[in-house]
This record gives C-alpha cells, sequence and structure tokens, in this order.
C-alpha cells in the first residue's frame, strides 16, 4: 500500500486517540460515522491515481481569457495567462486545490478564530490575537490594498479564484483536516490576504524584549548590560561592510533628560551577589563567478511545518514572468526571480514594538494621562465565537500608542506582557506590501528594486538582490524615529518624549550596490554597527553565521551554482572553534573514566563540522548547554521574573576575556565557584544527559539524532509530520537546521541571458496528507539537492517537462 494511503490510516487511528492544537488541548474527535464513511470521510483524501489533463469551463465573467495551467513532475504549477487578473486569479485557485485548509487556517489563527472550530480550549489563544490587534493591523492593510487600484485587482481576483475552487468542492473533497476537525471552509476574502500578510509580520516581528530588559536592569544595573550584554564580540561583522560612508545628515531626535523607571520593576530588589525566525543571503558579483554573471543565493529560516510555509508557482502574463515560491494565501511570487532579476530575504529583527506603561483616571479606563492631561481611550468589542458555547465579548482598550493588551487576570497572558500598559507595534502602520512584491516580480534592473522597496514596510527585511551587472542589498522596512536605546525598556506611556519621533526617511535607510569586495550578504546580524548614526535595535542574531558566509565567500572565485549549494549546506561551527580550544584546555589536566575519554578524543580531533553521523557535536551542544546553564541559572533563578539572558557569542565573549568575572560562583554554594569549576561540572552533567536521552555511549549520540530535527503537521495532528529527520547542522552553522527550525525555502540564481535556478524546501507541494506530493521533497531536501526549476518563457507544448494540464476557460 502506498506510503500516503498508510499515512491516512495512522493518522486516523491516533487522531481518535489524541488530537491537540497549538499546545492547547481541544475539544471531541469529528462524529466517527461522516469521518469513515468510505465515500465522502478520509478515505476518499487517498491519491491513488496518477493526475490527467482536464478542461474546466467556470461561470461567465470569472475570466477574460483562456488559462493554461502546467504542472510538472514536482507537482509545481506554471500558469500561462492573457493578462494579470486572470493570472492571479489562476494562482488562487490552484494554490486553493494545493492547500486550501492551510491557507483558511492560518488565517483563521491570525484572526483568533479557532475557538470557532475547536472549542473553548483555544479561547485565551483568540483572547491574545484579539488583543494584540491582529485584526485591526489587517483591516488597515486591507484598506491600503484596495486603495491602490492595482494591488486591489489582485487581491479581488485572487480571492475570486480561491472561492472558484471551493465552489467545486463537495463534502467528499474536502482537506483531510476539516474532516477531522468536523466544519467547512468559508469564502476567501481580501481580509484574510491582510491577515495573512500581518501574520507573517507577527511571525518575523512580534518579538520584544522591553520587560525582560527592564526587569534585567533593576536586577543587574547598568553595569551589567554594559559589560556583559552589549559588547560585540571581536569576530562581528555586519551586513553593511563596515567602513561604509553615510551621506545624509541625520534627523535630530529628542530624548528625555532622565531615565524612565516603570512601576512594574518595584517589587524586584537589585541583585546581591552571594549573603534562543534566522536566516541566510548573499548575492556575488559576476567579478568572481565562472560564467561571469552574478549569483543569487537565500533560505530563509522558520519553523518547518507539513504543510510547508511556501508553495512554488511560475506565473506568467505579456507584463511579467516570474518563478519562485509564494505564501499560500497572497498572489504573487515572494521570493524568487524573473527573467531580469533575483531577490530573497532575512529578518533584520527591529526593535518595532515597544510597551508604554499607562496611568488610567480611573478602573473604567475611559481616560489615560499624557503630556500634562486627560485623554480618551477609544474601545474595541470583540466577539469570539465558541464552538458549542456562547460567544465571548471582550473589550479592548486602545490609546493612540495602540492596545492594551492585558487589563484583567491575575497570570499574565505571555510572559513578556505587562498589565495596564499599551503596545506600539509597526504591524498597527498603514501599509501594502502586497504592492511591492507584485513590483519586484517585474522589475528588470535595480532601479525598479529601489522603487519597488519604496513601498514595503513591515516586517523589517534585509531584501537581496542581483541582475546582469548588478548585486545590492537593502536593509528595508519603515524604522521609527528614536533615541539610543529607546524602546528597549519599558516606556512612559504619558511623556511625548518616548513616543515615535517620526520615520528615517527611506535614502537613510542602510544599503549597499555592488561593493569592492564582490559580494553583499546577510545572516540576520548586526545590519550596520555603531557608524550608522539611527538607532535600530540592540538584539540582532549572533555573529557566526555572518561571518562564516562572508569569509567563504570571500575566498572564493570562479564560483558556481553547485559551490552556492554547497555553501548552504555549511556545517562549520565559528562557536565550537572559538571557545572550544578554551574547554578542553580546562579538562587536560582531570583524570576521567574510558566513555568520557572516548568523548574528549572525540572532540579533541573535531573539525567543528556540525555533520549528522559524528557525535562530537552532540558532545559539544550538550557541554555548553550545561555551562551556559551553571554560569547563569543561580542568579537568573533568584527572582521570579522574566530577564533577558546573554547570547550564545556574549557568554562565550565572557568566557575567553574575563577568567574572573564573579557570574562563575554559584550564589547558592558556600564554596567559591570558579570558570575551571564550571567547565568540568559541567562536562560530566552534558555526557549523563546524553546518557539519560540517548543510552550508552555510542551511535544513538550521533548528531543527526540528537539534533531532533521533526517536521511537524501545522495544527499538530498525529501521523500527518515527519519525525527524527536524520540532519546535520546547527543554529550557529549556515545549515541552521536545529529541533523543527531551520532552511524553508534554498534557491540559488544564476543571472544571465537566460538564468538558471535551483530551488527546494522540506515539504511538498500538496497539502493533502494522501498525496504522494505531500511531503516527496524532505529527503532530497535533507543531503543539500536543489531541484533544477523549469522556468519556460512560453507556454509550452505537450512534453516531458509536463506532468499534466488544467486549462481555465470561460463560458
Amino acid at each position: 500500500m502506498a506510503n500516503h494511503v498508510i499515512r491516512l490510516l495512522v493518522s486516523a487511528a491516533a487522531t481518535l486517540l489524541l488530537f491537540w492544537l497549538l499546545s492547547i488541548g481541544v475539544g471531541p474527535a469529528p462524529p466517527l460515522g461522516p469521518f469513515l464513511n468510505p465515500a465522502t470521510g478520509f478515505w476518499a483524501n487517498a491519491v491513488t491515481d496518477k493526475p490527467a489533463d482536464r478542461i474546466t469551463t467556470l461561470p461567465a465573467g470569472a475570466l477574460a481569457d483562456t488559462v493554461g495551467i502546467h504542472v510538472d513532475k514536482h507537482n509545481i504549477p506554471h500558469i500561462f495567462a492573457a493578462n494579470d487578473r486572470d493570472l492571479y486569479f489562476a494562482q488562487g485557485y490552484i494554490t486553493a486545490r494545493d492547500r486550501l485548509w492551510q491557507m483558511e487556517f492560518q488565517t483563521h489563527a491570525a484572526a483568533g478564530r479557532l475557538s470557532e472550530i475547536i472549542g473553548p480550549g483555544a479561547l485565551e489563544y483568540d483572547r491574545y490575537r484579539r488583543r494584540i490587534g491582529m485584526v485591526y493591523a489587517a483591516e488597515q492593510a486591507r484598506e491600503e490594498m484596495l486603495g491602490h487600484p492595482e494591488t486591489a485587482a489582485a487581491v479581488r481576483a485572487y480571492a475570486d479564484g480561491v472561492n472558484a475552487w471551493i465552489n467545486e468542492l463537495g463534502k467528499a473533497d474536502y482537506p483531510l483536516e476539516y474532516k477531522i476537525l468536523d466544519y467547512e471552509p468559508e469564502r476567501w476574502t481580501p481580509l484574510k490576504t491582510a491577515l495573512l500578510l500581518k501574520s507573517m509580520t507577527y511571525t518575523l516581528a512580534g518579538s520584544n524584549q522591553d520587560l525582560q530588559m527592564s526587569n534585567t536592569r533593576a536586577f543587574f544595573g547598568d553595569a551589567f548590560i554594559r559589560q556583559v550584554l552589549d559588547p560585540d564580540p571581536r569576530l562581528n561583522d555586519p551586513v553593511i561592510p563596515a567602513g561604509t560612508e553615510w551621506s545624509f545628515d541625520p534627523i535630530p531626535v529628542q530624548k528625555p533628560d532622565s531615565t524612565f523607571r516603570p512601576s512594574v520593576v518595584d517589587d524586584i530588589p537589585p541583585f546581591r551577589p552571594d549573603p534562543l525566525n534566522g536566516s541566510n543571503n548573499w548575492a556575488v558579483s559576476g567579478s568572481k563567478t565562472a560564467s561571469g554573471y552574478p549569483l543569487l543565493a537565500n533560505d530563509p529560516h522558520l519553523n518547518m511545518t507539513l504543510p510547508s510555509i511556501w508553495y512554488a508557482v511560475q506565473l506568467h502574463s505579456p507584463a511579467q514572468n516570474v518563478m519562485g515560491v509564494s505564501l499560500p494565501g497572497a498572489p504573487s511570487v515572494i521570493v524568487g526571480f524573473n527573467e531580469e532579476v533575483a531577490w530573497g530575504t532575512t529578518n533584520v529583527s527591529a526593535d518595532v514594538w515597544d510597551w508604554y506603561e499607562m496611568t488610567f483616571r480611573d478602573s473604567t479606563l475611559s481616560e489615560y494621562r499624557y503630556d500634562g492631561t486627560w485623554r480618551s481611550t477609544q474601545k474595541r468589542v470583540e466577539q469570539i465565537e465558541v464552538r458549542g458555547q456562547e460567544t465571548v465579548v471582550d473589550t479592548v482598550v486602545y490609546t493612540h500608542h495602540g492596545p492594551v493588551v492585558q487589563t484583567s487576570g491575575k497570570e499574565p497572558m505571555r510572559s513578556h506582557i505587562p498589565k495596564f500598559h499599551a503596545m506600539r507595534w509597526i504591524a498597527y502602520e498603514p501599509s501594502n506590501e502586497l504592492r511591492y512584491f507584485l513590483d519586484i516580480n517585474k522589475a528588470e534592473n535595480y532601479e525598479d528594486y529601489r522603487r519597488a522597496l519604496t513601498h514595503y514596510r513591515s516586517p523589517a527585511q534585509n531584501w537581496v538582490f542581483a541582475d546582469s551587472s548588478d548585486i545590492a542589498l537593502t536593509v528595508a522596512g519603515r524604522y521609527p524615529l528614536k533615541w539610543e536605546q529607546q524602546g528597549r525598556f519599558v516606556s512612559d506611556g504619558s511623556d511625548p518624549r518616548y513616543d515615535w519621533q517620526g520615520w528615517i526617511p527611506f535614502d537613510h535607510i542602510p544599503s549597499v550596490r555592488n561593493p569592492k569586495r564582490g559580494f553583499v550578504s546577510s545572516a540576520n546580524q548586526d545590519p550596520t554597527g555603531d557608524a550608522y548614526p539611527y538607532y535600530l535595535d540592540d538584539d540582532f542574531a549572533p555573529y557566526e553565521r555572518g561571518r562564516r558566509i562572508n569569509d567563504r565567500l570571500a575566498g572564493m572565485d570562479d564560483i558556481t551554482p553547485e559551490d552556492m549549494q554547497q555553501l548552504q549546506m555549511d556545517t562549520y561551527s565559528y562557536h565550537a572553534r572559538t571557545v572550544l580550544p578554551r574547554l578542553l584546555e580546562d579538562l587536560k589536566g582531570h583524570t576521567l573514566s574510558g566513555r568520557k575519554r572516548e568523548a574528549l578524543q572525540k572532540l579533541t580531533s573535531w573539525n567543528y563540522e556540525n555533520k549528522g553521523d559524528l557525535i562530537a557535536p552532540s558532545l559539544f551542544a550538550y557541554w555548553w548547554e550545561a555551562l551556559e546553564a551553571a554560569i547563569w541559572d543561580d542568579e537568573y533563578h533568584a527572582i521570579d521574573a522574566p530577564m533577558e539572558r546573554p547570547a550564545r557569542d556574549q557568554t562565550a565573549r565572557m568566557i575567553l576575556a574575563d577568567s574572573a568575572a564573579r557570574w562563575y560562583d554559584d550564589m547558592n554554594t558556600v564554596e567559591t565557584e570558579t570558570l575551571d569549576d564550571l567547565i568540568e561540572q559541567s562536562f560530566h552533567r552534558a555526557f549523563r544527559q546524553l546518557s539519560r536521552e540517548f543510552g550508552s555511549f555510542g551511535e544513538h549520540w550521533k548528531w543527526g539524532y540528537v539534533n531532533n530535527t521533526n517536521i511537524g503537521h501545522l495544527a499538530r495532528v498525529p501521523g500527518l509530520g515527519r519525525r527524527e529527520v536524520f540532519t546535520g547542522g546547527a543554529a550557529e552553522s549556515v545549515n541552521a537546521v536545529r529541533g523543527s527550525h531551520g532552511p524553508s525555502w534554498r534557491m540559488v540564481v544564476e543571472l544571465g541571458p537566460r538564468p538558471r535556478a535551483y530551488g527546494i524546501y522540506p515539504g511538498g507541494q500538496s497539502g493533502n496528507p494522501g498525496s504522494p506530493h505531500y511531503d516527496d521533497m524532505i529527503d532530497e531536501w535533507t543531503k543539500g539537492t536543489l531541484y533544477p526549476l523549469w522556468f519556460p518563457k512560453q507556454q509550452p507544448a505537450r512534453a516531458d517537462s509536463v506532468a499534466y494540464s488544467i486549462v481555465l476557460r470561460k463560458p
């Protein structure tokens, strides 16, 4: 029996025993009769026949002309339309065919509507989404999209295509998850597309450390922040090359005279000692390549799920010919290439989510103090439908900063949310990112790329670019004007000087074009270093991936696409190379048992490659984790409050620079521990922990097992994911696979008269677990294989590259 049919059987059995969603227990299993019905139940989702060519006649008015959809052997559709409106209609239609449940589930989750489907177990999740203003933010984005003629036409056409597919479905055709959860698809709307895009803003720009940093400053003091959290490691290499000169006069920003101390830290005593969504992209100039044309590579790192976050597609009309990956639920190609240019992205992690302590006049929360006067709040009523229960009505208070997320309850909704504080977030700003994507899909040169970027606001991204003669990178997005460290700590909501004071002008945003070194790159590290005159944030990814990419590219010439693919799979650990020799030096004078001596020998001879078939990466990862805990847990567990811990590279810098730091002593013991003590103790602790989890020292300690790569189902339905995928890489390696997080799409494009491109993601094109294309790319992705991307310039005739064709036509 085919694997996909077995998967359906396993899923059905597992679902009846156990079902959960987003770590929340959910209601009863679906009614057994309909679910097991051989004609309309889960059996109907098994794909047992090869797909055949078909012609579909759509209702009058659906299309202006005939559309051809030619599907290749990887189930990637190549859509050829006579106009853009029909093109986006067909994109919505074919994406819904493969990913309808995923599209709708993601927008239900973004909108705080999961309780409608699964009952009261998701109520708190839904309340959180409503209270941080996800629907409010999406409404702003919808109005911006519908206010521009091109994006309005695209998003409406896409919705019409999705709905055309839904109209063709009978109950037997519903995706499996609808049957498991016992509900039906609803009409697609432009608001759903806006929700999807704002959900990506939450994924990539939905974090903040304001409360943690305020607590840390209150407990440890400013000196700790300066000495431990702030210093950049020696090997840090910013996205924009050091020494870049800024040819503009920065806009001055008004700063308060004194530092605000939020009341949330009033119960935190000062410290008294004793009595971790990363990504990579780069573009290489033709001067360094074998072909003489630029090469571009991108592998955005996100949580890896089935169905995949991405959907590969080619879009062809008289106005464009573009290919790459799309987000199911939105028109256009998000990361990809056309006949002239290529582009890719990594996350910036700018500080665009701030908390403000508010003073309310009374318990009604109808007025708040601001600039010496009382201002009125606005109240938004959220109605949360709950399956099997009455609708829950929740009122969210809004200030000019944003919503007051938590106003009731003893426990915080999330660890980073202070009570009676207002939230300012970039997602609330009206924006139309779809306009950028539609424009970049049609770009022909560097000037088009820059014009397109003027429409891109959030989430802030390092957009890398290449055409036949240029390479470039822009740290693109809309950044608030702030004074140094503004928003790093909880802000004073009554003082206008803590407001965002406008926006950094587009021409002042960091960017680089055709640098002398012959390449541009980013790996989520510090965008600019200290020379840049505006404040973006103090919390970027550790330096290791960015440094490794830059070192490798600097030493390469006559580069080929195969070289770029190999670099994407690079498993080298700068972190291990930097700190492991210091740890090994300490163990030389200690007597170890036989197995531990063998383990030490593997570490001593290790070349710092996080390869799946090696044991040394497992030993080092567990040793480092135990050492970090030994250094910091006593201080950080001394207080019951969320705190900001030093990053991996910051702790490594301290170990190498200061072997006598007071933080090594365990404040809970009488003895005075040294760094050497902690290194030895943590080695033994790591060995014990590996033994408990993976058995006796041996083959099961290989990194491919310990790395714990599971690609689970989006809704965590048992049996519908891929567990224990054997992988190499690590969080600090270019191949940043760690657990369920990693390269969600690998792409390499060689520019030139006829671009050549390669790509793969850890999943499959189909969202149907009963399809052979549900997860058929995972094994090749694990090995680092990229598929050549078939990119015809004109509508193909029947050929080996076409598995089958679908023709959409009007009556």
